[in-house]
């Protein structure tokens, strides 16, 4: 007999998932009966929100769902903080778990693992969450999941099955091919109307967000096409290149840049929430536009927040940059255009902006010089604070953090291991700091076990060193910041890892070039002197 399990098994692998995370448990084993028979690899994390940052650094770096088989009760709750920051970044992820059996559900008997309402718990991190009821709910429920994956804004889906489905007969049910599902088009006589605005302006700026990482190509025509300065959200990186002459960087937030988006007469900003964690970091809500606002996003909601367009087009990125392109002259980008002079401008006045973080640029420097074409999975720590303000590189989906939206800590080790198995050619640098490696330390094993050779680049300030600061610049007396600093080196070797202390820039060179390809190379760096001249 196929039971439902087996069945959903053939059915993922039929759509193209070719890796699970989880961590078996009594009330999941038998969703693993048909992985064996399947061409599906399956990871086993350390902890359920492991399994879920893995998931979601898989996800950003292939573009398919990361798909996680989770226990009920307290898998479900360990895993709702990844889901959650999945669901501020808007990423694909299929959250498979189990539940009690449907006699048992909401009863509060104690029953193991049982909570009042499970799906309603997770609903907030979620598209949608689903009970089945019936093995013949099964593809329709999974085409409801993918088509948010491929035809919405892409969140989180949490389907469950209550353990009498899971093993209920599924003989009856073949195997359906994937749905296809297009995105929603843009309106042709609304786009038409934005490029006549845009053609008019005079001073024009472009505002990409993630939701226009899948259009690199039209994202630099277009930008090249309205000779507009350009500025990127973190999870937009890389669609200009460095050096690009109209590419402002991820520095809405710095007061230059500020200054430009008020003199903008037309600010065309596309698949970007305008959200302060892109555009305010300094929380102080100075981020203003005064002219013109034109706003292009696949969800009709995240139109209206934060700032009030003047024309608001719901539709696909690509498909909406594509027919602009249509509608407005074609030009290369030029250095000595009117635009590349106003982002000249700004870029004079962001460098002595950062002169005091020459020791980061340096960094930076070393690490590329090393590793041209590495990836970088970053957590909540100074590294990536830096980075996001520093750091250009030719290609989107090379650089991702949870610093962003949710704000979560120990998001960087588990979601590089799923970086590095969406794409195992390219290297895998995960920047961590000694508060956050400590969230989610376990995973050093799991990668292991995988054979996941990323480079974990420790930044060792023996605390919360930016909580820290910010206490004292508010008076505030620092407490619960200045917390034990194990020996990472000790730790990781213990693990089975590789790992060093960088004494010098050409030190860390030599470690990065020689990284192991089989497990991961932990290389710490110290905050204070003598690393950083």
């Amino acid at each position: 007999m196929t039971t439902c399990g087996e069945f959903l098994v053939k059915q993922l692998e039929a759509w193209g998932v070719d890796t699970v995370f989880g961590i078996p448990g009594v009330h999941t084993v038998e969703l693993y009966r048909g992985l064996p028979h399947s061409g599906i690899r399956h990871i086993t994390p350390r902890h359920e929100q492991g399994a879920g940052f893995m998931a979601d650094g898989y996800a950003r770096v292939s573009g398919k769902p990361g798909v996680c088989f989770i226990i009920t009760g307290p898998g479900m709750t360990n895993i709702l903080t990844a889901m959650a920051q999945a669901y501020a970044d808007s990423i694909p992820m299929l959250v498979i778990s189990s539940v009690n059996e449907r006699e048992r559900l909401g009863l509060g008997k104690g029953y193991l693992h049982e909570l009042p309402n499970q799906r309603a718990l997770v609903a907030g991190v979620s598209a949608f969450s689903h009970t089945l009821m019936s093995v013949e709910e099964l593809p329709s429920v999974l085409a409801r999941a993918f088509a948010v994956f491929e035809g919405e804004r892409p969140r989180p889906v949490h389907i469950e099955l209550p353990l009498d489905i899971i093993t209920a007969s599924a003989e009856q049910m073949r195997v359906l091919p994937k749905p296809r599902v297009s995105r929603a088009t843009p309106c042709i006589e609304q786009l038409r109307e934005a490029a006549a605005r845009l053609r008019a302006a005079q001073r024009p700026l472009l505002l990409l967000g993630g939701g226009c990482t899948d259009a690199q190509a039209e994202a630099r025509a277009l930008a090249a096409a309205l000779d507009a300065p350009t500025a990127l959200t973190i999870n937009a990186k890389g669609l200009l290149p460095p050096g690009h002459p109209l590419l402002l960087g991820s520095n809405q937030s710095l007061v230059p840049v500020r200054q430009l988006a008020l003199e903008a007469d037309v600010v065309l900003a596309i698949g970007t929430e305008l959200g302060e964690t892109d555009y305010d970091v300094v929380f102080d809500g100075n981020f203003r536009i005064a002219g013109e606002l034109i706003r292009i996003d696949i969800d009709a909601q995240q139109l209206l927040r934060n700032h009030a367009p003047s024309l608001a087009i719901q539709g696909d990125a690509r498909l909406a940059m594509q027919q602009l392109l249509a509608e407005l002259p074609a030009r290369p980008a030029d250095p000595h255009s009117a635009g590349a002079r106003r982002t000249a401008a700004v870029q004079a006045q962001l460098a002595e902006d950062f002169t005091g973080w020459a020791h980061y640029r340096q960094l930076f420097d070393s690490v590329l010089s090393a590793l041209p074409e590495a990836r970088f999975v970053g957590d909540s720590t100074q590294t990536v604070y830096s980075g996001n303000h520093l750091v250009e590189l030719d290609g989107a989906r090379r650089w991702f953090n949870s610093s962003t939206g949710y704000g979560t800590l120990g998001y960087g080790l588990p979601a590089a291991i799923g970086a590095k198995l969406a794409e195992p050619e390219r290297p895998v640098i995960c920047l961590i700091g000694d508060g956050g490696l400590q969230f989610t330390l376990p995973e050093l094993a799991s990668a292991v076990e995988a054979g996941v050779g990323i480079i974990v680049l420790l930044w060792n300030n023996a605390g919360y060193g930016e909580i820290k600061r910010y206490m004292e610049k508010r008076a505030i007396p620092p407490l619960g910041v200045d917390i034990y600093t194990p020996d990472f080196l000790a730790l990781a070797r213990g693990f089975g890892c590789a790992a060093e202390r960088a004494r010098d820039h050409a030190h860390l060179q030599q470690l990065l070039r020689e990284a192991p390809e089989d497990r991961p190379l932990l290389i710490e760096i110290a905050e204070a002197p003598p690393f950083h001249p």
